[in-house]
């Protein structure tokens, strides 16, 4: 094999591993790091419904964490998936590292969606994935438990903030309506 098609093939390579040709929207072209299994690409989640929330455990929200796991369990066969992303931005409210945020998250809300690694969420710093959903729906996170609903082609961004509870008739009818769309 000559040298310029071995380049092409690299470069090939490196495109595929990073989602750019595998058909991931540039909206998940990015990689994570989970909150106990090491760092992932998000663009495992292209083709899902995307319901993507900051979260906090020593939040007066804290307690949508239930709300979450049950739109988790009752959607994810249809293609929703909850990702939540453990911020100490507001208040200092999630001050613990990532297996003290796994344990309380499993111990009291029996937290099953993936959880990512603390992050910041914020204009100032904020990770480059918040950064994209900021842009994509004019809306960033003012407190704890904001939510983004992502549709399946990774490209509409609807944003809901920290009051409207994860079953909230309008949230879990745009949810249905995403999921309905292929």
């Amino acid at each position: 094999m000559n040298a310029i098609r071995a380049t092409a093939l690299a470069v090939s390579l490196i495109a595929l591993s990073s989602g750019a040709w595998a058909g991931c929207p540039a909206l998940l072209d990015e990689r994570m790091d989970t909150l106990m299994q090491g760092e992932t690409s998000l663009c495992q989640y292209s083709g899902k419904v995307l319901l993507v929330v900051n979260t906090a455990s020593r939040c007066g929200f804290t307690p949508q964490y239930e709300g979450l796991e049950r739109l988790h369990r009752r959607f994810a066969g249809r293609g929703l998936v909850v990702l939540g992303f453990p911020s100490n931005d507001f208040g200092s409210q999630e001050p613990g590292g990532a297996k003290e945020i796994a344990q309380f998250c499993q111990v009291n809300y029996g937290v099953g969606f993936p959880m990512f690694a603390k992050t910041v969420v914020t204009a100032d710093g904020a990770n480059p994935f918040y950064e994209k959903l900021a842009r994509a729906s004019s809306s960033r996170p003012q407190w704890n438990f904001h939510k983004y609903l992502v549709d399946r082609r990774g490209e509409k961004v609807l944003a809901f903030p920290s009051r409207v509870e994860p079953e909230d008739p309008k949230l879990v009818a745009e949810i249905e309506r995403l999921l309905e769309q292929k």
